[in-house]
């Protein structure tokens, strides 16, 4: 009989295994909630639409919140994805220290975090991303073919996102020994609050005007600062002259790219990142260990922390290879040959 017993809760606990990752696969039951910080970057609509597309495959359901770029907000906006049912949560945060409540709301209560793009620096949370000092290393390099002396802007991300800091040791990793030679000058860098193209223009016109316009290369950190720092060089008559950096192969920058007024935007395919974090949080919410993930390695954060984690790999378009993104559907040739002299650059052939 005690043989007998044995076995039964044998066969239960197989039954409730097979259960649990069915539950997982097919994501049935599954609420994933979604914090983002803003709607501001282009970016963020595909990054939904592939995290969208992925629950609906499986099954899952999608809720959602926007903290309008308040740090705030995005607490209460976690609260109430809480509320609302959530089994998995993703987090892109607005403000990478104060969420921290957040994340820990939510292990109190069992649910797992996916910290989205930009560093959470809690165990809690599994840290999805691309390799952001890579990018940094891809728009240093892309600029410096272009200009390998002479005075350098450097237009920062936000100084609450982990990711600013990433990039710019990326771009120093790059650029030091050039720096060191004297055969590069920093002439101005700056972060940019909330990532807003406005506030990069301002930033780049003040480096501008306390340069008497001697700018021969700018490091911007993704292509919505980009765009803020060509402006203010094309109210200078300086756009197509000074290279560019961005990242995110936003549409309008990869047009700029044809227009020569960017040098290059290192492409993150968003849509592999939110297919990816939607899998994950389904993993998660049927039980797996974040160290069990598929593609999980241990990362040791910048302050020690631990952290399971995924890095994808970027890659650098520039007017030689834009084919890359529209051969991925990822851009239509005419939108990135839009108003370009054709024969200028290969794909506008």
């Amino acid at each position: 009989m005690k043989m007998l017993k044995l076995a039964l809760a044998g066969a239960m606990f197989s039954i409730a295994a097979i259960s649990t990752a069915a539950f997982a696969q097919d994501g049935k039951g599954i609420t994933v909630g979604v914090s983002w910080s803003n709607f501001q970057e282009e970016r963020w609509k595909t990054d939904e639409a592939a995290i969208k597309k992925a629950l609906a495959a499986a099954g899952a359901k999608y809720i959602s919140a926007d903290a309008q770029s308040s740090a705030a907000k995005q607490l209460t906006d976690v609260e109430s994805l809480i509320t609302q049912g959530a089994n998995a949560l993703i987090i892109l945060a607005q403000d990478s220290a104060a969420i921290g409540p957040a994340v820990q709301t939510a292990a109190n209560n069992g649910i797992p975090v996916i910290g989205y793009d930009r560093l959470i620096e809690d165990p809690n949370a599994f840290y999805i991303t691309f390799d952001n000092k890579e990018v940094g290393r891809i728009q240093a390099r892309e600029v410096e073919k272009v200009k390998p002396e002479g005075n350098y802007a450097f237009i920062k991300g936000s100084s609450s996102d982990p990711n600013a800091d990433f990039l710019f040791e990326g771009q120093m990793e790059v650029l030091k020994p050039a720096i060191d030679a004297g055969k590069i000058k920093n002439v101005g860098e700056a972060y940019t609050d909330g990532w807003l193209p406005a506030n990069a223009q301002k930033n780049m016109e003040q480096i501008l005007t306390a340069n008497n316009n001697k700018v021969d290369a700018v490091v911007a950190s993704n292509d919505g600062t980009a765009g803020g720092a060509i402006a203010a060089l094309e109210a200078q008559g300086l756009a197509g002259s000074v290279p560019v950096s961005g990242q995110d192969a936003d549409h309008a920058a990869l047009n700029r790219i044809a227009l020569g007024t960017q040098t290059v935007s290192v492409w993150k395919d968003s849509r592999e990142l939110g297919k990816r974090a939607a899998e994950i949080a389904l993993e998660l919410a049927g039980g797996k260990k974040m160290s069990d993930v598929t593609g999980a390695e241990e990362w040791d954060s910048p302050n020690g922390k631990k952290l399971e984690s995924i890095f994808l790999k970027p890659v650098a378009i520039t007017k030689d290879n834009l084919n890359v993104v529209i051969d991925a559907g990822w851009i239509t040739k005419d939108e990135v040959c839009q108003g370009v002299k054709p024969g200028s650059v290969p794909v506008c052939g």
